[in-house]
């Protein structure tokens, strides 16, 4: 995966790409991933979105998409919060009509590092060479999109195998053990409980556990 150095979209590509990417910002906006600063993607979608704006390019650039599943985070007193994952970390989706002028706005948004494209070997000297955006194939982008509006929200829970934790409630309460098996997807776990002076493995509710510090 490379991407675009800095400097002016038109002057790093070569005359041929130019002119194969106006052809296609002519007919058809297409996806563009673009690599962001990591934890800055909803900083980006707000910046640019300003900025297209701002730069009245609103018919160029369409949409900017941060690709999310749902999930649900198990906090340690057993209660639940609804939160979203990000499918890509560190990258945002621009829907846009490749052009100099989109290319810009989108380049140089804060926080921005560069489009995902192809490297293209330079002609002569050292050096890397440019790196041409290139689009996401419609497969793909349905394939993206089809994963957000579908997926079951992901049960996560900040327990893993070797913690130590203290029980609740039910019949075991107050009994302390150990984290042999996490199941976030049906929101159990197994722990050792000393029973009767034996080591017993006991299936537990997350809600019926609290993680020992």
């Amino acid at each position: 995966m490379s991407f675009a150095t800095d400097g002016d979209y038109n002057a790093t590509l070569q005359s041929e790409d130019a002119a194969d990417t106006a052809s296609e910002a002519s007919y058809e906006a297409r996806w563009y991933a673009v690599q962001v600063a990591s934890g800055c993607e909803k900083r980006v979608k707000t910046n640019l979105e300003q900025r297209i704006q701002t730069f009245d390019l609103s018919e160029k650039i369409l949409q900017v998409e941060i690709p999310h599943t749902p999930a649900v985070k198990i906090r340690k007193d057993g209660s639940r919060q609804h939160t979203e994952e990000k499918v890509f970390p560190g990258y945002v989706l621009v829907r846009m009509m490749m052009d100099d002028d989109s290319w810009q706005v989108v380049r140089n948004t804060t926080h921005v590092i560069n489009f995902v494209g192809a490297e293209q070997k330079r002609g002569t000297g050292k050096g890397r060479g440019h790196v041409k955006p290139m689009p996401l194939g419609h497969t793909e982008v349905e394939r993206i999109f089809k994963q957000t509006s579908e997926q079951e929200p992901v049960v996560k829970i900040d327990m893993a195998t070797g913690d130590k934790i203290v029980v609740l409630s039910g019949p075991f309460k107050d009994f302390e053990g150990e984290v042999i098996e996490v199941s976030p997807e049906r929101s159990k776990l197994k722990a050792l409980l000393s029973i009767f002076g034996r080591e017993t493995p006991v299936e537990l509710e997350f809600n019926q556990v609290q993680k020992q510090s």
